[in-house]
């Protein structure tokens, strides 16, 4: 459910390089039309705009948009013209080397993906940063978070439907028994979230909550201050509600003092060609207003008009 909106019609590449070309010259630059091309392109297209700019003018068409536009705008644009797996590389090293407990980009890429697109991600890894993103992670996260997180992004796991119900019975209470005795970081919880399909999980998941009568995320609010805890939450959500979790998200980056650009943009741009839509949705039921309304109040100008345009504003 993409909010993307592409035109029934698409100009030629060529067309769109030109205009582009257009927009970074003469007085000032034009970023209404960068918009209108670019926030209107799927990942395809924009992969051939962007070849095919470097091919005309001898120049890539990201370090033009880096020339031309700055601050948050340029952050979004940049961003969403990316390649799925090549912005999901950027954003995993930008986490990777500025980690801090509450961060979120890596579990997402870990756990809101297919098993394939995580596989594509840690290819382009390699191809931009000449590491593994494996190894990037275990070398700038320290303690509990590494025992977590490089298993959770080494993982390529099974990506069909099959499930173990007796399995799924067995590790729910695995995971309870180690929960009630807050070993969050157990060898066995890492175990059972880093390597078992997203089917196997959902089943156990639900076998926790018919077996001890509530979700196991109710289990680990134990410390709402522990963000140890709240990493957990969000891999378990990334698999069972992706669209709640991506809601929230957005929420906490709305509300408080200030907005937090980075989180915003990046739901924004990841999520606009896959499930916006029910993002929105989810926003709308959980705080009865618009999500697009409230981009519109929290955001100004260009960066504004982007964020609307991805959202599938009119």
């Amino acid at each position: 459910m993409a909010t993307l909106t592409v035109p029934a019609a698409v100009p030629p590449v060529a067309e769109d390089c030109e205009q582009l070309r257009k927009a970074f010259k003469g007085w000032g630059t034009n970023e209404k039309l960068i918009i209108s091309i670019l926030a209107h392109r799927d990942a395809a297209q924009r992969r051939a705009i962007r070849r095919a700019y470097a091919e005309a003018f001898g120049e890539e068409l990201l370090r033009a948009l880096n020339d031309e536009i700055h601050g948050k705008f340029e952050r979004a644009v940049i961003q969403w013209t990316l390649d799925p797996a090549e912005r999901d590389a950027v954003l995993a090293n930008e986490e990777a080397r500025k980690w801090h407990p509450g961060g979120r980009a890596l579990v997402e890429i870990a756990c809101a993906r297919t098993p394939s697109q995580l596989f594509a991600a840690k290819q382009a890894y390699h191809d931009r940063f000449k590491r593994s993103l494996e190894e990037d992670v275990a070398a700038h996260i320290t303690g509990d978070y590494r025992k977590l997180l490089v298993p959770l992004v080494t993982a390529y796991r099974y990506d069909g439907p099959e499930v173990n119900t007796s399995l799924a019975h067995s590790e729910a209470k695995i995971l309870h028994e180690k929960i009630h005795d807050k070993a969050y970081s157990d060898d066995e919880i890492i175990r059972i979230l880093t390597t078992r399909s997203k089917a196997q999980l959902l089943a156990t998941f639900n076998s926790y909550n018919d077996q001890f009568g509530h979700p196991i995320t109710k289990d680990l609010k134990a410390d709402p201050k522990d963000e140890f805890l709240g990493t957990l939450r969000a891999i378990i959500r990334c698999f069972t509600c992706p669209d709640r979790y991506f809601e929230k998200v957005i929420r906490l980056a709305l509300g408080g003092m200030g907005t937090d650009e980075n989180s915003l943009t990046r739901i924004i741009t990841t999520r606009a060609e896959v499930d916006l839509k029910l993002i929105k949705e989810a926003y709308q039921k959980r705080n009865s207003v618009p999500l697009e309304r409230a981009v519109a109040k929290d955001t100004t100008r260009d960066y504004e008009d982007i964020l609307l345009a991805l959202l599938g504003a009119e």
